[in-house]
């Protein structure tokens, strides 16, 4: 599998990323680089993404995401696969997934 995203992916996106510790205000929209999936990952194009409880205490500045996590909050998300990483075989390219996720959900 290549190291790169698709042409029809662009290289950026928008997400939601925490201005500072906060209330909703906090959450501001920034232009990102779109990940590359790398071995065993996927890269979903978000439709939806879930607020819960983890996401608002990271916001609030109690709950800092790991140190190998995405600093974006969201758990949690639905889409489509758009690119595979090296060795993914039990999904395709065009997949409607649900997943729980280490962080980033709130992206595009």
């Amino acid at each position: 599998m290549p190291d790169t995203i698709p042409a029809q992916v662009p290289q950026t996106m928008t997400a939601v990323a925490i201005q500072s510790p906060g209330g909703p205000e906090v959450l501001v929209p920034s232009e990102v680089p779109v990940p590359v999936p790398g071995p065993g990952e996927v890269l979903v194009k978000v439709a939806f993404a879930g607020v819960n409880r983890p996401d608002v205490a990271q916001r609030s500045g109690s709950y800092p995401p790991p140190p190998d996590a995405s600093p974006l909050p969201g758990l949690e998300i639905s889409g489509t696969v758009v690119a595979l990483g090296e060795g993914v075989e039990s999904l395709a390219v065009g997949a409607r997934v649900c997943a729980l996720v280490a962080g980033g959900g709130y992206a595009q």
